[in-house]
């Protein structure tokens, strides 16, 4: 008979080895494991290979500003017409940019990777003040993706990981805390996540829930919309979110 009694077990070593996975692998198929993927992989082609657009160069997330959180942020601005909307700031975060996107032709697997969250478009209204906060917010955090039209200056600690807001303009114009403005970014941070609280703080807010409003569907109706006028996507760092030392 075995005994039922608990057993303690301590951790006395960890051994640990290191598989590259790359195109050596390549080399020498395994022919049977390619012919029982098969099936597998036409499917996944026909839903992942559809081509929506192309990009101009290789984009990447990166704090406090990138070329890739810029276009994301832009394209909840561009977005908000199909909901009857006019914000004048959107925000996406760092944390759900998941992949990076390479020069030429972009796929709906692409698209997947760099978006694969249930996340949504909403809307809220902030005072300037809690627009101010909003912004001390990406500050700490060392910057997020903002829209176009943001100007944010930003002094990071001695260990570059936290930082302060010196500065902020919208538009050109300094914010004014008694104002009200319209802002546009996901559910996730509308929920205060991800360091950025004050967001759920607004007011007059639209959540629409339909699976057609999430990102990855905006994302790729704007890549869509620019291939349709002959267009490649395009977006730059351009200073938006500035660091001094």
């Amino acid at each position: 008979m075995s005994s039922c009694a608990p057993k303690h077990y301590s951790l006395v070593g960890v051994e640990r080895t290191r598989i590259i996975i790359d195109s050596r692998y390549d080399q020498n198929p395994d022919q049977a494991a390619v012919k029982f993927l098969e099936p597998y992989k036409r499917v996944n082609d026909s839903i992942m290979g559809p081509i929506v657009g192309q990009v101009a160069h290789n984009m990447h997330p990166q704090r406090p500003e990138s070329d890739l959180s810029n276009l994301l942020a832009d394209i909840l601005i561009w977005a908000a017409k199909d909901y009857n909307e006019q914000p004048v700031f959107a925000v996406y975060n760092m944390g759900g940019i998941r992949s990076d996107l390479t020069k030429g032709d972009v796929t709906y697997g692409d698209v997947l990777d760099v978006a694969p969250f249930e996340n949504k478009i909403c809307f809220t209204t902030l005072s300037g003040e809690k627009l101010m906060e909003v912004f001390q917010q990406i500050a700490k955090r060392g910057g997020e993706g903002v829209s176009k039209g943001v100007e944010l200056v930003i002094k990071m600690d001695e260990k570059g990981e936290k930082g302060e807001l010196l500065s902020a303009k919208l538009h050109g114009q300094e914010i004014d805390p008694q104002a009200e403005y319209r802002v546009t970014t996901i559910d996730y941070l509308l929920e205060g996540n991800d360091g950025v609280p004050s967001l759920r703080d607004g007011k007059d807010v639209v959540a629409p829930r339909d699976a057609s409003n999430n990102t990855r569907f905006l994302i790729m109706n704007y890549f869509r919309d620019m291939q349709a006028k002959g267009m490649v996507v395009d977006s730059r760092v351009e200073g938006r979110i500035k660091v001094i030392k």
